[in-house]
């Protein structure tokens, strides 16, 4: 829009203006002079009557100034000085304004709308509707203003008209700016609107833009690659020149479509995004990598990286530029330098990682198999100053071998042994270290040549190896114990029975007895822990529905945990059945509940978690020795103090235990072991120190078999659950049953006590007992005797034969004769030993003989 000139304000028009009449005010002034000329020649009894006529005429008319002052209708001076200034002001104004009263009618208009709509007058003034009328893109922002002015709103556009309006005809376009809002008035709605040539500025916007745009094709086209990563690892910007050298599609990217890891080798994203640096420091760094093209292939490159550090440390976006240095793209007429080429090819692709390092350890250069291993690459701007010492990369421990071995390689020995070290970060690493002297005096070329390989895995797999040895040699050791251990306890209840039956309640020497055989009862809870542990002990295996168990649980959990420790179910939706023994399953959430609460002092949260897990989802999960099947997963974690890697590889052992002494056995986390190994699951452990710790027990997924077979009659006395009191069913209100009965019974032992209190307990409730030490000789018994035996009570493991032997060798000459077998192993450890769809009752010791007579008259009967 042309500039205004000094007068041009006053071409503005504005209805509301009402100026004063200075003649007006002279000729009022001029009648009251002579009134009162006129009142001195008149007598003063005539003239007084005048006189207060016209002074009440004079006090009427100060009354009603005063009233019109106080309701506006009369100004003083300077609130219309003022006035004047802001209407000059805005009559000189470059932009057009016009204001319209409701119903469209024009009430004021600047000079430089005048200029703009080609009006002089009120009578041809256009508004704005009127002026601005052209394309329908056109139509539609003036109609949005419009009707914006008519809500009161205020509402800004931008409109190109081609031709523009009168007043700028010299041009074929131009760009307004027209706004419009609503003006602060009192008694009457009026919209001022504003019109701004902003063509100048739109084509200073186009310049801009395609001076970008030609930058953006040059940088696209240039001879070497670029891109801009985020610290996330997100490829934000790539030029045209590396998207055709990976073959890489450049509308993904910048969308979110491509990642660092897709175009660089396994781990080396972080490498080379990752670290933390000085605040506020910009850092280049030159790197020799293979990167990855989309089919696959190697791409060998010079990166020349350049990051900017905020002032935590953080890295911020990365700019990178990539030197295609592939056969072909650089010349190799030079001998040297294609030798070069070749050499960085084969230090680039090794699979073992190699580095070289100055004399004092620093690192000099470095291949990619180096930073996945080490998590680092020599930073250099030009490849010629030394890079972090190799110690860095070194757990603490081991800081002291790596650097002899250094110094030894770089003074020149040539036999400097390997040496194994631990990887500081990533955390829970290995490596055998190769050191040899480079053969020249350091310098940029460095003095010491390392060679490392990856011992992750194989350490990882020793020490599984290790652990399940010593497991296995434990859980035979306490197995061992158990057994003879039980047979202890056997007597001990046995006689202690005896003794309960001969004495009195009032008697002083009764509870003397019932605390021996309480306590004989809290070490068979012990030698229980011990067996399942060994994975020896008895489980009754029914197919059951996880979320009905955990919720049946949900009482006692939150009663054994306490208010401090808040409790959280959450299960899976459909969860697919499993077969385990409900009571030892119980026994395992109680065991790992009791931990998370005592890890949980001042209190905190145990998050019990159920889901069904899909083969796929199983193996995604890399577990060693889980296999890839459908499992149930049960989640215990708990917000407690965590665990150090030392203690977790101590946790299942037997007697293990972090808490003090009286506190605890350490046979909770070694019985969940065995119980969980026991039902064909897994259990894997993860904790943090200050975080928690996470139990995650898979439980295979049970699929009903249609043609199974039914399920083994019980015994009516089942085996109590471990770490329940055997005698429990003693204290029962129940009315006591009749156990006595009539038969002869042979019973096999070994151990004298246990045989000798057993046969006393079943003569004195009227059976005829024949007692056997061996196997050898309860048969010698059954061939010597005429009348037949009713049942056979045989220990399991005993001298010269053994009960499934002694089993088989009766059923030759008696093949209807009843049998129980009593034992401190689990029924299946000898199960497998006998012939398939053999029956017998099984009574795991030690029991009660109120047990032992009961499962007796019960065989007997059945």
């Amino acid at each position: 829009m042309p500039e205004l000139s000094p007068s041009a304000a006053e071409t503005a028009l504005d209805r509301s203006e009402r100026p004063g009449r200075v003649s007006l005010l002279l000729l009022l002034a001029g009648l009251l002079v002579g009134a009162a000329v006129g009142l001195s020649f008149v007598a003063n009894e005539q003239a007084q009557p005048i006189i207060l006529g016209l002074l009440a005429l004079l006090a009427m008319a100060g009354v009603f100034c005063l009233f019109a002052f106080a309701i506006g209708a009369i100004q003083l001076t300077g609130q219309g000085t003022r006035n004047d200034v802001t209407k000059a002001v805005v009559d000189a104004a470059p932009d057009g304004m016009i204001a319209v009263e409701e119903g469209g009618r024009p009430i004021y208009a600047n000079a430089a709308y005048l200029q703009l709509a080609g009006s002089d007058t009120f009578t041809n003034l256009r508004p704005v509707e009127r002026v601005f009328v052209g394309s329908p893109e056109v139509s539609e922002a003036v109609y949005r203003l419009a009707q914006a002015a008519r809500e009161g709103r205020s509402l800004s556009e931008e409109i190109r008209m081609a031709p523009p309006p009168g007043g700028t005809a010299e041009r074929d376009f131009a760009w307004f700016r027209i706004g419009v809002r609503p003006l602060p008035l009192p008694r009457r709605p009026v919209s001022l609107w504003s019109v701004a040539d902003i063509t100048h500025e739109r084509e200073r916007q186009e310049n801009v833009f395609q001076e970008l745009q030609h930058a953006i094709d040059y940088l696209d086209h240039a001879p070497a690659g670029f891109m801009a990563v985020d610290p996330k690892g997100s490829v934000v910007y790539m030029n045209a020149t590396l998207a055709a050298w990976l073959g890489h599609d450049l509308a993904q990217v910048g969308s979110g479509g491509l990642r660092l890891s897709e175009i660089l080798p396994d781990d080396l994203g972080p490498v080379l995004i990752g670290g933390r640096g000085e605040p506020g420091e910009v850092r280049t760094d030159r790197f020799d990598l293979d990167l990855r093209r989309r089919n696959g292939h190697p791409l060998s490159a010079r990166l020349y990286h350049r990051v900017a550090y905020g002032q935590d440390g953080r890295p911020g976006d990365s700019r990178t530029l990539v030197l295609n240095r592939s056969a072909g793209e650089e010349s190799s007429d030079d001998p040297g330098q294609a030798a070069e080429l070749r050499f960085d090819r084969f230090f680039n692709t090794s699979p073992v990682a190699v580095a070289t390092l100055a004399a004092d350890g620093r690192l000099v250069r470095a291949n990619a198999s180096f930073a996945r291993l080490f998590g680092t690459l020599p930073r250099t701007g030009d490849g010629s100053e030394a890079g972090p010492p190799v110690r860095d990369f070194v757990v603490e421990r081991d800081r002291h071998v790596i650097e002899a071995a250094a110094r030894a390689a770089a003074e020149g020995r040539g036999d400097v042994p390997p040496v194994e070290i631990g990887v500081s970060a990533p955390v829970n690493r290995s490596a055998r270290i190769w050191l040899s002297p480079a053969g020249t005096a350091g310098g940029a070329e460095g003095a010491v040549i390392l060679y490392a390989l990856d011992t992750t895995a194989q350490h990882q797999l020793q020490q599984q190896v290790n652990q399940a040895q010593k497991m296995e040699m434990v859980g035979q050791l306490a197995g061992g114990i158990a057994h003879d251990f039980n047979n202890v306890l056997q007597a001990i209840i046995g006689y202690s029975d005896l003794l309960l039956a001969s004495h009195r309640p009032a008697d002083p020497a009764f509870q003397d007895i019932m605390q021996i055989k309480q306590n004989a009862n809290r070490a068979a809870s012990l030698v229980r822990q011990l067996l399942a542990f060994s994975r020896r002990q008895t489980l009754r295996p029914e197919v059951i529905h996880l979320g009905e168990a955990l919720s049946d649980l949900t009482l006692l959990l939150k009663r054994l945990l306490g208010e401090r420790v808040e409790l959280d179910l959450k299960h899976g939706r459909d969860l697919w059945p499993v077969k385990a023994d409900v009571n030892q399953f119980e026994q395992v959430i109680v065991n790992l509940a009791v931990n998370a609460r005592d890890a949980m002092p001042e209190g905190g949260r145990l998050l019990i978690r159920t889901a069904n897990m899909t083969a796929e989802a199983v193996g995604a999960l890399r577990l060693n020795g889980l296999p890839g099947a459908d499992h149930v997963l049960i989640e215990v974690s708990d917000t407690g103090t965590g665990m150090t890697p030392e203690v977790m590889e101590k946790i299942f052992e037997p007697f293990f235990t972090t808490k003090e002494v009286n506190k605890g056995t350490g046979l909770g986390l070694s019985t969940v072991f065995g119980i969980v190994k026991q039902s064909g699951g897994y259990i894997d452990v993860r904790s943090t120190i200050g975080q928690g710790t996470v139990f995650a027990i898979y439980l295979p997924r049970h699929v009903p078999v249609p043609e199974a077979e039914a399920p083994e009659a019980l015994p009516d006395t089942a085996p109590v659950a471990p770490g329940a009191a055997p005698a429990a069913a003693e204290t029962s209100k129940a009315p006591a049953r009749d156990l006595t009965g009539q038969g002869t019974i042979l019973l096999v032992e070994d151990e004298d006590p246990v045989r000798a209190v057993n046969a006393r307990a079943l003569t004195a409730r009227g059976y005829t007992v024949l007692e056997a030490a061996s196997g050898l000789e309860a048969l010698q018994i059954m061939e010597e005797r005429d009348v037949p035996v009713d049942l056979v009570v045989s220990d399991v493991v005993m001298p010269e034969m053994d009960g499934p032997t002694l089993l088989r060798e009766l059923r030759k000459g008696h093949p209807s004769l009843k049998v129980i077998f009593v034992s401190g192993y689990a029924e299946d450890a000898f199960r497998k030993n006998l012939p398939s769809g053999e029956e017998f009752n099984f009574l795991p010791k030690p029991f009660s003989l109120k047990q032992l007579v009961e499962t007796v008259k019960t065989t007997i009967a059945g």
